[in-house]
């Protein structure tokens, strides 16, 4: 699904993710669209932020409260504010315009294949006393209960899970979890922080994803070896 009140942008983006295999269905407005999003959830929704109506982060908001349907924001250049909130709501990654409408769909392909639920079975399960990630299902549980995760979320978790002890720089985390060389660092430092609220029992004061000042995050077990 693709929500971009510009005809021109949103028909040369169709055009793009059309030759790259995927069917699309192109909305103008954010009402509309979240409508179609709840009813019969997409694969993916490439959200722009200035919508008339119902904005797109109003749409990321309410969407990712329903649903983990993967997001990938379009913001302006100027927007940086909008970009992190739309990240701590949830979206899943973004793109700057104006854009390469081929890195856009390089992005968006990125994004459905981790999605995806064909992970290799080997990558097997990962635990850390109470929390249990099930890498080749992706899914994630925190006692009795199942985590909520966006797909980067989810991909940030398991990748820090494999490699405890270990610290990793920001730029490492951007490259080896979102397939970035280059890229707004911010993104993953807005990740952390949704995931610290999600698997840590005081968010503030981090035991599993810690921050190692002057480099980066890393992840401690805190159940005993």
């Amino acid at each position: 699904m693709v929500v971009e009140d510009d005809p021109t942008v949103s028909d040369v983006v169709r055009r793009y993710l059309e030759r790259a295999g995927l069917a699309v269905e192109l909305y103008g407005d954010g009402e509309s669209a979240l409508a179609r999003a709840l009813a019969a959830p997409p694969d993916l929704v490439v959200l722009d932020l200035m919508l008339p109506g119902l904005s797109g982060l109003d749409v990321c908001r309410r969407l990712r409260a329903a649903q983990a349907t993967p997001i990938v924001m379009l913001t302006a250049l100027g927007e940086e504010s909008d970009r992190v909130l739309g990240l701590e709501l949830g979206a899943d990654d973004y793109v700057t315009k104006p854009f390469s409408p081929r890195e856009l769909a390089l992005r968006v392909q990125s994004v459905l294949r981790r999605a995806g639920a064909g992970q290799p079975a080997a990558a097997g399960t990962l635990r850390d006393g109470d929390l249990v990630v099930d890498v080749a299902a992706r899914v994630a549980r925190l006692g009795a209960g199942e985590l909520a995760l966006t797909v980067r979320e989810f991909d940030l978790l398991a990748f820090l899970m494999q490699y405890p002890g270990r610290a990793f720089s920001r730029s490492e985390l951007l490259e080896r979890v979102w397939g970035w060389t280059f890229g707004d660092q911010s993104t993953v430092t807005v990740h952390v922080r949704r995931l610290r609220e999600k698997v840590e029992r005081d968010a503030s004061a981090p035991r599993r994803i810690v921050t190692v000042w002057g480099v980066g995050y890393r992840y401690d077990p805190v159940a005993a070896p």
